[in-house]
């Protein structure tokens, strides 16, 4: 990624998307970038749908991402995804955390979860990184580590040093969590230079 861009992080309620969008804000301002976010929570609380939109760069006026804007997509479940296709270009980067949580419809049997969820992008030659978050938060020991994971593989698109998201980390995460984080972050960016 260049010296501006534009991240929609995106997924369903509960699976810290906000502490995502806050630790990549402060990374990029830590950095010297101008920042602006902004967030849809949504029905949140009953595993709705949010979104947080992060525009990064030397001059940002509006938080709001415009259709066909979106540079990264952070997407926490895959069927969110797809959701926000609109959202996408053919230049769009995709990280996409194949764990899947079962909406409502799904998990008692009326519908389905739809097959071959991620062939609406790749059909569309979008780049699509996918690796499963949750394997990988469990197996540094905090599965809500998911969204740390995340901001790992994130972090290898975007103008900011590694040190400066652990710095921020230190600063905005409470120290019980703190390195179960830091180490799920390096995990998420292992992945992303393993599979390119």
């Amino acid at each position: 990624m260049g010296e501006q861009g534009n991240i929609l992080f995106c997924g369903v309620g509960g699976q810290g998307i906000l502490l995502a969008s806050e630790v990549t804000a402060y990374s990029l301002l830590a950095a010297g970038k101008e920042v602006r976010k902004s967030e849809v929570h949504g029905m949140a609380q009953r595993g709705g749908s949010v979104t947080a939109n992060l525009r990064y760069g030397t001059e940002v006026y509006s938080p709001l991402i415009s259709a066909g804007e979106a540079d990264i997509v952070v997407s926490f479940e895959m069927m969110e995804a797809v959701r926000y296709l609109p959202f996408m270009h053919n230049d769009t980067k995709v990280i996409v955390n194949t764990h899947k949580i079962y909406p409502p419809a799904v998990a008692t049997g009326k519908m389905g979860y739809p097959e071959n969820v991620l062939a609406e992008l790749t059909s569309r030659n979008i780049h699509v990184k996918e690796l499963d978050a949750f394997e990988i938060a469990s197996n540094v020991g905090e599965v809500r580590a998911v969204n740390i994971v995340m901001v790992g593989v994130l972090s290898t698109y975007l103008p900011v040093d590694e040190q400066v998201y652990v710095d921020v980390m230190h600063e905005r995460i409470p120290e019980r969590f703190r390195d179960v984080n830091i180490k799920a972050f390096q995990e998420g960016r292992k992945i992303a230079a393993q599979t390119g």
